[in-house]
């Protein structure tokens, strides 16, 4: 780390995660480009953004505790839906973990910079219009009063979210592909919301209801990785001080709470598109200022 990190820098840093973890815009990427704004660079930093990600996942607990209460009883009960859930959480975990596990360390070396972050923007924000387009190009195909599968939304005006609606319809196949979309995630600037909810759309599910199930996934996902972060770097993080580490988590959990609500009321009225265009904005502007 280059100079010493503040408390208030930390609670910007937790301001940038708890806004940016859920929605599909990168929020490992957000932290890097802001951490290299103010001078904070290093293993240490790098560490602390991954850290932080903890107070995001309490976050979700909290505005997800009635439904993975309810989960949590019907597992003792053997009730199908909740056995499904955990079967498609543990399939979507899976293929990330392994890859973590593996190549950890080569990412951390080779990716966190603004050079691969506005990279990975980019071709996301590219990636998540051509998928806005596509839905709506099959929105204007389909019949009026054509019949509807069970749980799909019953028409495709522009603007709303086409596809199958409720976790019940997160099948093991449908879990285990959107596992696999996660793994690209690990790219810093990708997004681990972005790759989830795009690879939900793909298998036929709405936006709504893809971005409930990555919302889920991030527990196992995102509390993996920050338990073994906060234990492999757990001598650097003690330059970042347990204060700023503090601040960061508590910043990070308030306002992930707030925008997870915001995001999915969203969802349900419009789609990806905006946050498409803003990747590619953003990408563009950290290369002009790579390049001067």
């Amino acid at each position: 780390m280059s100079e010493p990190m503040s408390p208030l820098v930390a609670a910007l840093l937790g301001v940038v995660e708890g806004v940016t973890e859920y929605l599909p815009v990168s929020s490992t990427g957000h932290l890097i480009l802001v951490s290299h704004l103010f001078g904070h660079q290093g293993e240490a930093v790098d560490s602390f953004d991954i850290v932080i990600q903890l107070g995001a996942i309490l976050a979700v607990l909290v505005h997800y505790r009635k439904l993975l209460v309810e989960r949590a009883t019907g597992l003792l009960r053997g009730e199908r839906a909740s056995v499904q859930l955990l079967v498609g959480l543990v399939l979507g975990f899976l293929p990330t973990a392994i890859t973590g596990v593996l190549l950890r360390k080569k990412i951390k070396a080779l990716l966190f910079g603004p050079g691969p972050v506005a990279v990975a923007l980019v071709v996301g924000g590219i990636v998540m219009i051509a998928m806005e387009l596509w839905r709506a190009v099959k929105a204007r195909n389909v019949p009026r009063g054509a019949p509807m599968h069970q749980g799909e939304a019953a028409a495709f005006p522009a603007g709303t979210a086409a596809g199958l609606v409720g976790l019940e319809h997160v099948t093991p196949l449908r879990a285990l592909v959107i596992g696999l979309g996660q793994c690209v995630a690990m790219w810093p600037g990708s997004s681990r919301s972005m790759c989830t909810i795009v690879a939900g759309q793909l298998v036929g599910l709405s936006t709504a209801t893809a971005a409930e199930f990555s919302f889920l996934l991030g527990l196992p996902t995102l509390g993996a990785a920050t338990v073994y972060e906060a234990y492999k770097s757990r001598d650097v993080l003690g330059q970042i001080g347990a204060l700023n580490v503090a601040i960061g988590l508590v910043v990070s959990f308030f306002v992930a709470w707030a925008v997870i609500a915001a995001f999915l009321a969203y969802l349900k009225r419009r789609g990806l598109m905006p946050f498409g265009a803003y990747r590619i904005v953003l990408g563009a502007a950290v290369f002009l200022v790579l390049v001067r």
